[in-house]
């Protein structure tokens, strides 16, 4: 691995688990086990980091997403992968640290705000214009107003003001309870009795794990 490759997943890692702010140059130099003149000669400062591992993640998430999206023909079965694909992702994941990226630097800021409304937005669009085809959701939908609600439901969930994290309540079971509350306002009965099915399922394959 390239020591620039390898700067930014170790990076990345650090601000998964502590956030952003509170991670300094000299922390990434003890984790990766170089010095910060090595670190200098890849990236301008602190600012420069943030800005590449966010890019990196964003590629690295939209590659993921098309990969296991490419065969899934059921929107409803795709809404309830994505909300796995959170679950796994937000399992470990700080809660500071979308919001010390919007605060703080802005450049990676527009990174992940391009990501959303140029690749997110255009996949949720796709899924409802789906889902209403196929009789799974309301005709009534309005495909903008709707896409934009979901997009800004996930940003709002981000927010500890408004959902503080604690034991009993982590980040991805708020994103979870918002995502399935925005599923459930926009099924048909058809919809509502296959979102059941895949519910009952999912129930049914964590038992056999947990059991």
């Amino acid at each position: 691995m390239e020591v620039k490759e390898r700067i930014i997943k170790e990076t990345e890692a650090l601000f998964w688990k502590y956030g952003v702010r509170s991670i300094t140059m000299d922390d990434i130099a003890r984790q990766i086990g170089i010095s910060k003149k090595t670190i200098y000669q890849h990236f301008t400062d602190k600012d420069d980091i943030v800005f590449q591992v966010m890019h990196y993640r964003m590629e690295l998430d939209r590659k993921n997403a098309d990969c296991q999206m490419a065969e899934i023909e059921n929107p409803i079965e795709e809404m309830l992968m994505v909300s796995e694909m959170m679950r796994t992702q937000l399992a470990t994941m700080n809660p500071s640290l979308i919001i010390d990226v919007q605060r703080h630097y802005p450049r990676a800021w527009q990174v992940f705000t391009d990501f959303k409304e140029k690749f997110v937005l255009e996949q949720i669009r796709e899924n409802l214009r789906r889902g209403v085809a196929q009789g799974l959701y309301l005709a009534s939908v309005d495909i903008e107003i709707m896409s934009r609600l979901r997009i800004e439901l996930v940003q709002l969930g981000f927010n500890e003001l408004i959902f503080p994290v604690s034991r009993s309540r982590t980040l991805a079971d708020v994103q979870i309870q918002l995502l399935h509350h925005f599923i459930r306002g926009i099924l048909t009965e058809k919809g509502i009795s296959i979102y059941n099915q895949y519910l009952t399922e999912y129930r049914n394959e964590q038992a056999s794990i947990t059991g």
